[in-house]
């Protein structure tokens, strides 16, 4: 088990974060190792077929250990970045963080010897990279794209219940429904997952939590010293991620608020922008505007902006409309 014990300051230094680059790298681990990952299943039937040999630079970096390389796992400078701003990053990295995370990889019993792209990393990173880069590319445009409006308003919804948490309940309430393996108490994190005895004290490094979707149903971190320490948690409402089509609106419900209000109130059980609610309820992305424009002013949803997304939020009132 891994404790890691929080300073004051440490306890206010928690942020928030997701990372297309880090999502691409655990979608293609998922691929790799596919046990367990059932709602997943649907996402793997579409992309399997899509895989092509000009995916292999970033398909053979990851071939399902335990391993993945850090270089595929950015840290997030700002909570809501983009793809090109990490794949450029990328590109810049110097030779010798490349080689250094490709030597740790060769250190883990389940990876093994470096092959293919990998060797070409290492002896010469530059040509390697742009080409690594590439099919990042390729993979995002066949195997992510698609999804990303759903996953990205997921993230974000996941970041702004997370700070509206730690806002209300500090640490506790962050983790309290964050994964089983993970447990706050008296200002220290327990990490049940890792395997190795490790106790750590933070001396002003703060947390940087990352949400997100294919790393369900496990965590990945990062939180040996020196540097600050990383976890990287499923989002939540994974299981609605696939699903299709929408839940009925309480008939009752209906009846006092109009149907198209009582379904995109039912649909907001995780905050979820204007064009989401369209594409899910079939409405048109107008009227959807205007019936959450009326649920705001009656004080039965909020919104709030994550990064450049407008999110909408049912608020306990109208919760409570939903539960009667």
């Amino acid at each position: 088990m891994l404790t890691v014990a929080f300073s004051a300051y440490d306890v206010t230094s928690i942020r928030f974060a997701y990372s297309p680059l880090r999502e691409i790298s655990a979608s293609v681990h998922a691929l790799r190792t596919p046990a367990g990952r059932a709602l997943h299943l649907p996402w793997f039937k579409q992309v399997r077929p899509n895989l092509t040999a000009d995916l292999a630079p970033l398909l053979d970096l990851i071939p399902g250990g335990a391993y993945i390389p850090d270089f595929l796992c950015p840290i997030p400078t700002v909570p809501t970045p983009d793809l090109a701003g990490e794949l450029a990053a990328l590109r810049a990295l110097p030779d010798e963080v490349i080689r250094g995370d490709l030597d740790r990889m060769t250190s883990w019993p389940t990876c093994g010897p470096l092959e293919g792209t990998a060797i070409e990393l290492y002896e010469n990173p530059g040509p390697a990279l742009d080409r690594l880069a590439q099919a990042i590319g390729a993979y995002w445009r066949i195997a992510i794209a698609p999804h990303w409006s759903r996953m990205r308003n997921l993230l974000e919804g996941d970041l702004l219940y997370r700070a509206g948490r730690l806002a209300q309940d500090g640490p506790a309430g962050v983790f309290a429904d964050m994964h089983p393996a993970i447990r706050w108490e008296d200002r220290t994190l327990y990490l049940q997952q890792r395997p190795q005895e490790l106790s750590r004290v933070l001396k002003g490094e703060g947390l940087l939590l990352i949400a997100s979707v294919f790393v369900w149903p496990g965590l990945f971190h990062r939180t040996d010293s020196p540097g600050q320490p990383i976890i990287t948690y499923p989002v939540r409402a994974i299981a609605t991620l696939w699903e299709r089509g929408t839940a009925p609106a309480p008939d009752a419900l209906a009846a006092v608020i109009g149907r198209s209000r009582a379904l995109l109130l039912t649909e907001l059980d995780t905050p979820a922008s204007t064009t989401d609610l369209s594409r899910r309820t079939g409405l048109a992305a107008a009227s959807v505007s205007e019936q959450l424009a009326l649920l705001l002013s009656a004080g039965l949803v909020t919104k709030h902006r994550v990064g450049r997304a407008m999110l909408y939020v049912r608020t306990p009132r109208a919760q409570s409309l939903l539960d009667d």
